[in-house]
């Protein structure tokens, strides 16, 4: 299968992806060091904006960003000039057999094939080397049961109608009521990759599955999962930028859909009432599923 339409989901809005999106604490940089035993060479697959990059250059002796998209990768490279970002895929880095002791994919594993993504990174990764795919829960649990309420109802009205829309609905259907149908009811928000239908060619596998795609690969010889938290501050604008700042809504507005059809009108008002103000602290919740290659 092609994975540009992957890639190309994130065009258009890199500057403010990197403005809103979160950063992993420093303390999950340290434990993946301690994981490899040392960190002269990571390599960030995945690396989008360059976020995560820079991340991983707060605890590591040296970086490599592979990136796909020319426009997030500009937006990289921009932003953190001393680093360097190559085009490449997670199937196809184009870099040296053995050359990395960590491989990193923060919040972009799930939009790569695991099996051939495994491979590959086990052919970068040295003995006792130390793959980690690290996503971040959403939303944040940010103190208001309203304004998490409407990110979860404007979620779940945005599956439905990336649904609608990948399967060829006319305008009038993609009018009818989402609130209410089974499919809206049904989202639990736990992993919205799950038995996803996407619009546009792109596909995803589930975060859930991770761990067992690690297993399964049999390139690691110990896998495990560490959760851990980051505080951030957060407020009204950040609530629903974080919103906009997700693929499927910039899918869907491309498509011609409204935020009063996807519920990012609501989502906002909302937000504004509940979350106006001073920035306040928000707790974003991290998963790490890790695989080590064993040693020698």
């Amino acid at each position: 299968m092609s994975f540009e339409p992957n890639a190309a989901r994130f065009d258009g809005f890199a500057e403010q992806y990197d403005e809103v999106r979160p950063t992993p604490p420093e303390d999950l940089g340290r434990l993946l060091r301690s994981y490899a035993g040392r960190a002269d060479h990571v390599v960030d697959v995945g690396a989008g904006s360059g976020l995560s990059t820079r991340w991983v250059a707060g605890w590591a002796d040296r970086v490599t960003g592979i990136e796909p998209g020319d426009e997030m990768r500009l937006q990289a490279a921009a932003a953190a000039p001393e680093l360097t970002f190559r085009a490449g895929w997670g199937h196809d880095t184009g870099l040296e057999s053995g050359c990395a002791d960590l491989v990193t994919c923060v919040q972009a594993f799930h939009w790569m094939e695991p099996t051939a993504t495994l491979a590959e990174f086990a052919r970068l990764l040295r003995p006792g080397g130390v793959f980690a795919a690290i996503d971040c829960d959403w939303p944040p649990a940010v103190g208001s049961v309203a304004a998490e309420r409407a990110w979860s109802d404007c979620r779940a009205t945005i599956r439905v109608l990336e649904r609608r829309v990948a399967e060829g609905a006319s305008v009038d259907e993609l009018a009818r009521p989402v609130r209410g149908s089974a499919e809206w009811a049904a989202y639990d928000g736990v992993d919205p990759h799950r038995d996803r239908v996407l619009a546009d060619g792109v596909r995803s596998w589930p975060k859930s599955g991770h761990l067992d795609q690690l297993r399964a690969s049999g390139r690691f010889d110990w896998v495990r999962e560490v959760v851990t938290h980051a505080l951030e501050p957060g407020d009204a604008e950040r609530f629903v930028g974080l919103l906009r700042s997700q693929g499927d809504y910039r899918t869907l507005r491309r498509h011609g859909l409204t935020d009063e059809q996807l519920g990012a009108d609501e989502l906002e008002r909302v937000a504004r009432t509940e979350l106006g103000g001073p920035a306040r602290p928000w707790v974003f919740t991290y998963r790490a599923r890790i695989g080590v290659v064993a040693p020698r």
